[in-house]
């Protein structure tokens, strides 16, 4: 009698101290009790909540079950296995142990003291390419958000060949008749938990935020676009991609084709087969060229088998503010210019390699000067927007006319500080280090901020990472714009006191957007740079 009426008085409170119980504290989900531990900030963590069913055996490369219920207390006190991997990025840093299939779970943190509180919900789709990355890196860290009055969610997701594979007997077997992007379809199911569960845990189901980076970005483009994730959020972040741009998915019948070669390689004769082999062998194949990487498809049930510039200029993004934005460095110098030299004949070469008839109209908004360095600012900036910014640009456009909802846009410049590894580290552009002796001498020259630099700021977390001297300036820019995120988070717009004004992306504001550095403030952005591109790119 006595636990049953803990159980209940736990769904109706949400956190409690269980009598007699460790100090842990306890939420009731659907599924059964879980008890996790508490920080020093007072904020409540629980680890490795599954919201999934294990996606092994049978189930792999399934749509994802709903998760078994279980008696007595789980604990949630340790992260969970990272989905299957490659450590292709050798600086990324989890706190969970090894790899495994068996890797559905999420991670709360959560300043609530009882369900009655209905705080804003942050849910973070970590980056990687779609091919590595977990909930668990210290860069997703929910603590410093969750100070903020903010329940902070991460979630895991099937990656490579366990999350994109399409084969025609996958498609034939889907009740959906399709097959792959079942790593969207897990972070699909993980919104849907928390539809069910976060009140629980004192969030408000009605103001979640979906937010990414990178590959986390792409995988919040694709809920908004999904008919699957309509109204399980209402706001979202998105930091350095997007789906919606002038270069298509794959389609479902050329992601089978390539299924079907992926078996055949395997020694697979049926899907039964394929299923048998161990899963670290499936994984070793992505190890070879021809299958490192498993991609987005448009299988007209996560994602549209039509252009996606034309479902953002339709209206068919689920309407819902959004914040978004990229960095100054989300593509070198070196990438635009290939093997030419850092001079304006080298450059001009390039542009007009790329370019081709449009070289001129591009090289006239983008002009490069005669130095070195001014050819190299002219290179990155044009690599950046041509590969990041036009993606990202495209989306907030298409939805600002279309959605009747605020978008408000970034620009992240400031480049991380000294660099406290060894002489043979290197650093890497997901925050941690990368050891190679060899490559040493050959630190890269990063002339901005690159790819994923503003991720420690934006979520409070820069003490978390040990590898850069951060100065007061860089505490300074966090918290500015974890302030901005969790405004937004909390009411559809960044702005509040003792922040500069970010007005909305507009005309009445002249087209403005926040530049985010170590003086923030709102600039017009140089909008007929985007506009030549959608014409060079969209056309294509």
């Amino acid at each position: 009698m006595k636990l049953s009426s803990s159980l209940c008085f736990c769904a109706l409170a949400g956190l409690v101290a269980v009598q007699g119980a460790p100090a842990g504290p306890r939420v009731k989900t659907v599924n059964g009790v879980v008890e996790g531990i508490t920080a020093k900030s007072g904020v409540r963590m629980f680890r490795a909540v599954p919201f999934a069913t294990p996606p092994v055996g049978e189930l792999r490369w399934k749509a994802p079950q709903p998760p078994k219920n279980w008696q007595g207390v789980r604990p949630a006190v340790e992260f969970a296995a990272s989905c299957m991997q490659r450590p292709i990025f050798g600086d990324m840093e989890f706190r969970g142990k090894g790899t495994s299939e068996d890797c559905l779970y999420l991670n709360v943190w959560t300043p609530a003291r009882t369900a009655a509180e209905k705080l804003p919900v942050l849910v973070y789709f970590f980056g990687g390419g779609l091919m590595a990355g977990d909930g668990s890196e210290y860069r997703y860290d929910g603590e410093s958000m969750a100070t903020k009055g903010i329940v902070s969610v991460t979630i895991n997701y099937r990656l490579s060949v366990f999350g994109f594979l399409a084969h025609p007997e996958l498609t034939a077997e889907a009740a959906y008749h399709s097959s792959g992007n079942y790593g969207f379809l897990d972070q699909n199911a993980a919104l849907q938990w928390v539809q069910a569960n976060i009140a629980a845990f004192g969030g408000d189901p009605k103001r979640v935020t979906i937010a990414g980076q990178s590959a986390g970005s792409r995988s919040v483009s694709v809920q908004l676009l999904s008919p699957l994730s309509k109204g399980l959020f209402a706001g979202a972040i998105l930091e350095s991609g997007s789906m919606v741009s002038g270069t298509k998915p794959l389609s479902l019948a050329d992601a089978e084709k390539r299924g079907m070669e992926f078996m055949a390689a395997a020694g697979a004769q049926s899907l039964k087969d394929l299923r048998a082999i161990p899963g670290e062998k499936v994984l070793a194949m992505t190890a070879q060229p021809a299958w490192t990487r498993f991609e987005a498809i448009a299988d007209g049930y996560q994602v549209a088998a039509k252009d996606l510039i034309e479902c953002a200029d339709k209206g068919e993004l689920s309407r819902v503010p959004l914040l978004l934005g990229w960095v100054t460095e989300d593509r070198n110098a070196q990438s635009l210019l290939g093997e030419n030299p850092a001079t304006p004949e080298g450059y001009t070469a390039a542009v007009r390699k790329l370019f081709g008839a449009d070289a001129d109209r591009v090289l006239a908004l983008y002009p490069a000067g005669q130095t070195a360095d001014q050819v190299l600012d002219a290179a990155q900036t044009l690599a950046t927007d041509r590969g990041m910014g036009y993606n990202m640009w495209r989306l907030a456009e298409g939805h600002r006319q279309s959605s009747g909802q605020p978008v408000f846009r970034f620009l992240y410049g400031r480049p991380r500080p000294k660099f406290l590894g060894r002489a043979d580290q290197l650093p890497g552009t997901a925050g941690g280090i990368i050891t190679n002796a060899a490559a040493a001498s050959s630190v890269p020259k990063w002339r901005g901020a690159v790819h994923s630099a503003e991720i420690e700021y934006a979520l409070g977390n820069l003490a978390t990472n040990k590898h850069y001297a951060w100065e007061l300036a860089d505490y300074k820019l966090s918290e500015v714009m974890e302030g901005y995120f969790a405004n937004f988070i909390k009411t559809g717009d960044p702005n509040g006191a003792g922040l500069p004004k970010w007005p909305a992306y507009a005309p009445g504001s002249g087209f403005q957007i926040m530049s985010l550095n170590a003086e923030s403030g709102a600039v017009p952005e140089a909008r007929q740079r985007y506009q030549l591109l959608d014409a060079i790119l969209h056309a294509k």
